[in-house]
């Protein structure tokens, strides 16, 4: 699983406005020839990510290359059942990348359209929302 190895700031807050904006950057297919692009805005966990890879992976059979263009690097804590209120923030549980709605995630070049095609709806239903398949 993709998990940063050293951070500045061991916490983070949750952030207001979520899934307002669109995306500003990886907008387009940059390495590959083929793309899947999010339509909504989430939140997506690591394990999210290994599980769409995982999935691409397996049905091109090791051909071609899959490049990844997300990272989470958002820390999510969790503070556990039966807390009181006031006792702090709970320890960082896992993280996930922001994803706006319009940002190219996962890109991919070496087979064929259909192939890629199919390979990019099975990861696509790894992840919480919406995605596209685009032709560079």
């Amino acid at each position: 699983m993709l998990l940063p190895s050293k951070v500045k700031f061991r916490k983070m807050h949750k952030g207001r406005g979520r899934n307002k904006r669109k995306a500003t950057t990886k907008l387009d297919v940059s390495f590959g020839g083929y793309g899947l692009k999010a339509m909504d805005g989430a939140w997506v966990t690591s394990r999210q990510i290994e599980a769409a890879r995982r999935a691409m992976t397996r049905y091109i059979k090791r051909g071609g290359k899959i490049w990844i263009r997300i990272f989470p690097d958002k820390p999510i804590t969790f503070h556990g059942n039966e807390n009181t209120m006031g006792s702090g923030k709970g320890a960082v549980d896992h993280y996930v990348a922001v994803i706006r709605p319009g940002t190219v995630m996962f890109e991919m070049d070496g087979i064929s359209e259909e192939m890629a095609r199919e390979a990019m709806r099975l990861a696509g239903y790894k992840l919480p929302m919406r995605t596209k398949f685009i032709v560079k």
